[in-house]
């Protein structure tokens, strides 16, 4: 849970909770909000993971931002984890992988600007590395594929940075809200891959928007 300003963090709190997060988002928010000494009112744009992950961590942050973007009609955003990721690559062709398990991943490639270069899926290690144009650099944090909570702790940065990396300048709106990216072949554990036309939509940029909360 963090909370961006002018191109800067100014509150992060780490949430860890096995038992889920929908009986502590709200609470977070508030201390998030407490730390930036920011109101509600004041945020921006409201902006939360899509996936791939959990199906029930996806729809706890989306829906929460939805809710809160609906009640004081501000626009929110919907960032794929995978495309935050490929910041911490440094090639010009970034192919972010996690761990789907069930000898599975989640990967996509983007380009330096975090422009989908070619679509999120899901697929064996060995197939999707296959298919990797010569030069890209493969964005991992461990020797072998990991799962995104493990990514995330060994990334060199907070993921806020990212997000609001790919936030500064833009916010998508679109009527339909934020939209999830479910990856994976349950719903129950994991998410399906969205069809490309949601992954456009929730790539869809338009107006900037100084200060926002990132969940």
């Amino acid at each position: 849970m963090a909370v961006r300003r002018a191109g800067e963090t100014v509150a992060e709190i780490h949430l860890h909770s096995p038992e889920g997060f929908g009986h502590v988002i709200f609470n977070a928010i508030e201390d998030a909000l407490a730390v930036a000494n920011t109101r509600l009112e004041e945020i921006d744009c409201f902006a939360a993971a899509s996936g791939p992950g959990s199906f029930t961590g996806v729809r706890v942050g989306l829906s929460a931002v939805k809710g809160l973007a609906e009640a004081l009609g501000k626009p929110a955003a919907a960032i794929s984890n995978l495309r935050a990721l490929s910041l911490f690559g440094h090639a010009s062709l970034r192919a972010v992988v996690l761990d789907a398990r069930r000898g599975e991943v989640y990967g996509a490639v983007y380009d330096a600007q975090t422009h989908m270069v070619v679509p999120e899926t899901v697929s064996t290690r060995a197939v999707w590395l296959a298919t990797l144009a010569p030069g890209s650099e493969v964005v991992s944090f461990e020797d072998g594929p990991c799962h995104l909570a493990s990514a995330v702790a060994r990334a060199p940065k907070s993921m806020a940075r990212p997000a609001g990396t790919i936030l500064r300048n833009w916010t998508r709106i679109t009527s339909g809200g934020p939209m999830p990216n479910y990856s994976g072949k349950t719903q129950n554990k994991h998410s399906k891959p969205q069809n490309q036309q949601n992954q456009e939509q929730n790539q869809g940029l338009t107006r900037r928007s100084p200060v926002f909360p990132v969940f």
